[in-house]
């Protein structure tokens, strides 16, 4: 058993005793000795890459998508093909600054539409669900000389992408009210000669103390403020997750996707500015388990698909580009005769874009990462040198 499920059983047993703790949203971390900085956000519930990236110049996209349609006029033109979505205000500027590239038309392996086996498959980089038992992100970590280990810290669960053999830390925000100094102080005392709980506490007091005052706030914004406040520290992490939420929109998507993307938007600004200098040596890659129909239902949503889009941020990314092998939205060019056909490799790009980030072989990387090593389109030139 690795040593983050041991973790979670302390910390059940001492989270009682009055530290407040998040639920969600949550972010994880790995320390790595490197200056470069890799996060990975995942949006759990398959977000719809047809309505973030939206492929405007396509002829087919409005008579597919009707009333649903991100209007021309309202977009970002990132090409003659693409636009961002109009919510997405920060992220165009980091396109137009080269800090942004979206890849289009693209998935893992996996194709059976279910929400928890795609994202098993893409936080393992397994070729199927539970076919790897740990992450693809800790085995990154394990690809790169040690350095000093983040202590714990509060987090009631590390994602799948972190687990495995490499030890990682985990940090989550609250809402409940803010324990006094008196209150940790006497948990400390409490603690102070108990073997098993007072290295965990103290551990904990330390992360808590790097946090600062970036721990308030429960909206994107403050998390990416709050993930920024960790890697831009000397002894800080060097991998990161952060998990969003919400993008299963089945129903009344227009208005669920415009409120998502403001807040997303606001969650890459706060990394971006908390960032600072450091945001010069940072891969920020976004993926999704799947993504979702051509065709609207009748509840104006869209349904469990195949084809989404991904995304890189970063001062280190080669952005101002758009990167696909596009089907088109002809009904005879769809999979399965209803969704996206992907042509690009998420396993591919995620290798890619883990190894040029950390100047690490790519065969070497894509063998460790995916199981059976990488297929695909070869992708390179995705993060500067």
């Amino acid at each position: 058993m690795h040593r983050h499920s041991k973790v979670r059983r302390d910390f059940l047993t001492f989270s009682a005793a009055g530290a407040a703790v998040l639920l969600a949203p949550r972010m994880a971390f790995a320390t790595v000795a490197s200056d470069r900085r890799f996060v990975f956000i995942i949006q759990r519930g398959a977000a719809d890459g047809l309505h973030l990236v939206p492929p405007v110049g396509d002829p087919d996209y409005v008579r597919q998508r009707q009333a649903l349609a991100v209007e021309a006029s309202i977009v970002t033109r990132l090409d003659d093909t693409f636009g961002l979505h109009p919510s997405l205000v920060e992220a165009a500027k980091m396109y137009r600054s080269g800090e942004a590239l979206f890849v289009h038309a693209v998935s893992s392996r996996y194709r059976d539409r279910s929400h928890f086996d795609g994202q098993n498959v893409i936080e393992t980089g397994g070729s199927g669900p539970y076919q790897v038992k740990d992450g693809w992100l800790n085995r990154l970590a394990g690809l790169m000389p040690a350095g000093k280990p983040l202590p714990m810290s509060f987090a009631p669960t590390v994602p799948i992408a972190l687990r495995g053999a490499v030890e990682v830390s985990s940090y989550a925000t609250s809402k409940l009210p803010e324990p006094g100094d008196e209150l940790l102080a006497r948990v400390s005392m409490l603690y102070r000669d108990d073997a098993q709980l007072h290295g965990l506490w103290s551990a904990a007091m330390q992360v808590r103390g790097m946090a600062g005052e970036a721990r308030a706030g429960q909206d994107p914004a403050s998390l990416g403020k709050l993930a920024a406040s960790f890697l831009v520290r000397p002894d800080g992490p060097r991998i990161a997750m952060l998990e969003t939420v919400g993008w299963d929109t089945h129903n009344q998507q227009a208005g669920r996707l415009d409120r998502l993307l403001r807040g997303f938007d606001g969650m890459l600004a706060g990394l971006r500015d908390g960032l600072g200098e450091q945001w010069q040596n940072t891969t920020v890659l976004v993926a999704t388990e799947f993504g979702r129909t051509v065709a609207v239902n009748g509840t104006g949503g869209t349904d469990h698909g195949t084809g989404s889009a991904a995304m890189l941020f970063g001062g280190a990314v080669k952005g101002g580009r758009v990167l696909a092998d596009w089907p088109g939205l002809a009904q005879a060019s769809l999979f399965e005769n209803r969704d996206l056909r992907p042509t690009a490799s998420l396993e591919s790009l995620i290798a890619t874009a883990a190894a040029e980030t950390f100047r690490l072989d790519p065969e070497r990387v894509a063998r460790a990462l995916i199981e059976g090593g990488s297929s695909g389109r070869t992708w390179s030139g995705l993060v500067r040198a």
